[in-house]
């Protein structure tokens, strides 16, 4: 990486953490100013209006919304372009391993760093969920709390299913089929390397152009307006957020943010170390603007861009592993959700006086890690998923139903930790599997 590179993304790392703190401090003051003057009350009312309210929700039809729209612009423009970017570059990175022995591998790999991760994180969410749920603290009396509209019950195992598609445009035109593109950028960059002997493929070179026309789009948009956005995301989500909701609930939320806490900053580091023998002071040091960006924007497809660029041009991955990896773990590697699920459930079952099993718990654990591994890339989708691990081991009575509206409502800030989890967990694997393969640029890694 070139030392104006390194300087440019330092820089923009910098402008992130500032535009983060002064987000949370801007958000959380007009946050206890709401509390004081009352929600209700016109002068509130006024602000929301003006600034924070949804225009697209109702009763926002006469709202101004300049924060919400800000934040929403960022976020529509990076997300304009997920399925064709992750489609591009694993169908480039597939159709550029010329060894079927090489992809085979590469696959593998990346699936045993993958599996291996999530189970350490059930397992951390298991032990340490079913010691506060035996200790009595997710015994907590709920009254009246609404949440928004959770899934409906599904069996977990309908994302294998799902993989497949039945008619390609329809995956094309919506976000939320993620692996089914995945499965389609397979396909076409194992075609391309099949019928490559026979001359040039066109859509290998069309494929090309648009991820070269996407890198420039998302580099003007991150560098240019990631940290005005980051401000404006922060400043909403917590001027807008509940105090009177997070009190019955409070050990859960404890409980979830230092697990998360732990697994970013111990977990990781730890399992990087173990699987690469690499100092991992670097990569946390270089990673941290993605902690930041994934924590503000709530969506592992959105930060998805910049984890990609950091990984190549500052971890030293190589180029065909991070574009398989990367978009691949963004769709099934979900540490993070994984351990908030697990939580979430010992905390439903708490409140609504279930007995948990060990049986019980192993279940809970494998429905976590297929449920995650289906959740949708996007804000507030693990907290909706939930209800499928609650159906598959009948925690849904009416004192459970209560206590999930609960998580509804109040899951926000869980998210945004849990979205920079999964980007991080994603990027430990990228680097993990370029290591094994003998192709990780140790000098780019070890670069200050």
């Amino acid at each position: 990486m070139k030392k104006t590179e390194m300087s440019q993304s330092s820089k923009l790392a910098v402008r992130m953490l500032v535009a983060m703190i002064a987000g949370i401090a801007v958000g959380i003051l007009l946050m206890l100013f709401r509390e004081s003057i009352g929600e209700d009350s016109q002068t509130w009312q006024t602000i929301n209006r003006y600034l924070f309210q949804d225009i697209t929700a109702a009763g926002g039809e006469n709202a101004l919304g300049l924060f919400y729209i800000g934040g929403q612009l960022f976020i529509r423009a990076l997300q304009v372009i997920i399925v064709p970017m992750v489609f591009c570059s694993i169908v480039l990175a597939i159709s550029e391993i010329k060894e079927a022995s090489t992809l085979g591998r590469i696959s593998v790999k990346t699936l045993l760093v993958f599996l291996l991760s999530s189970v350490l994180a059930l397992i951390l969410a298991a032990v340490v969920g079913l010691i506060c749920y035996d200790a009595g603290l997710f015994n907590t009396v709920i009254e009246g709390i609404e949440g928004a509209a959770g899934s409906t019950s599904s069996n977990p195992l309908r994302v294998i299913l799902d993989i497949v598609p039945s008619n390609i445009g329809a995956v094309f035109s919506v976000n939320n089929s993620v692996l089914s593109v995945v499965f389609l950028a397979v396909v076409t960059g194992l075609g391309i390397n099949a019928i490559r002997t026979q001359g040039e493929v066109s859509i290998y070179k069309f494929c090309k152009e648009i991820n070269d026309i996407i890198v420039i789009f998302l580099n003007f948009v991150v560098r240019k307006f990631g940290p005005v956005a980051i401000f404006l995301l922060l400043s909403r989500t917590f001027a807008t957020y509940g105090i009177t909701y997070i009190k019955p609930a409070i050990a859960y939320v404890v409980v979830c943010v230092v697990l998360l806490l732990v697994y970013l900053i111990v977990g990781y580091p730890v399992l990087l170390m173990v699987l690469t023998k690499l100092n991992p002071a670097m990569f946390m040091r270089k990673i941290f603007k993605v902690v930041v960006f994934g924590f503000s924007t709530s969506s592992s497809a959105a930060t998805l861009p910049l984890n990609i660029d950091t990984t190549i041009n500052e971890m030293g991955v190589d180029k065909q592993v991070a574009s398989f990896v990367l978009p691949l773990g963004m769709t099934i590697n979900m540490d993070g959700t994984a351990i908030m699920q697990v939580v979430a459930t010992l905390f439903i079952a708490g409140c609504g006086g279930y007995d948990v099993s060990i049986f019980q718990l192993v279940l809970i654990m494998v429905l976590a890690l297929i449920a995650s591994a289906g959740t949708p890339a996007a804000p507030g989708a693990g907290a909706v998923i939930l209800f499928t691990i609650l159906s598959g081991v009948g925690f849904t009575g009416e004192a459970a139903l209560v206590a999930y509206s609960l998580i509804l409502a109040i899951n926000r800030p869980i998210e945004m930790l849990v979205t920079s989890l999964n980007c991080v967990g994603d990027s430990v694997a990228a680097i993990a599997v370029s290591k094994m393969e003998g192709k990780l640029d140790m000098d780019t890694y070890n670069k200050r």
